[in-house]
């Protein structure tokens, strides 16, 4: 399951990033889309590595890439400003779920 959420991850991600280079109605929108698709994509393949040798991080990376890229996209395609507040969390989980797998392969 892990492996079909990271896959439909790296999809959204780069629909986001056409979609910032092709039709997000400012630059500033552009950048949201380009730096959630940057970020969920490289977590995406990051789960899909970790996927059978450490579930819990893979999944804890998929939801910080998760909450840290929608809440960008969300900004990007009209939102609330007040978004940007959440993308700290997905950046959150995100290191954590680093420093989980870092722990992981430390004991072997």
């Amino acid at each position: 399951m892990i492996a079909v959420l990271a896959a439909l991850s790296a999809a959204l991600a780069i629909a986001a990033g056409a979609f910032g280079a092709h039709g997000a109605s400012s630059p500033q929108h552009a950048e949201w889309l380009r730096t959630g698709g940057l970020y969920q994509l490289i977590h995406a393949v990051a789960a899909l590595t970790l996927a059978n040798a450490a579930r819990g991080p893979a999944l804890l990376l998929l939801t910080g890439a998760a909450i840290f890229a929608f809440s960008l996209y969300a900004m990007a395609i009209g939102g609330p400003r007040w978004l940007g507040a959440i993308t700290p969390i997905g950046g959150t989980l995100m290191i954590a779920g680093w420093l989980w797998t870092a722990w992981i392969y430390w004991r072997g």
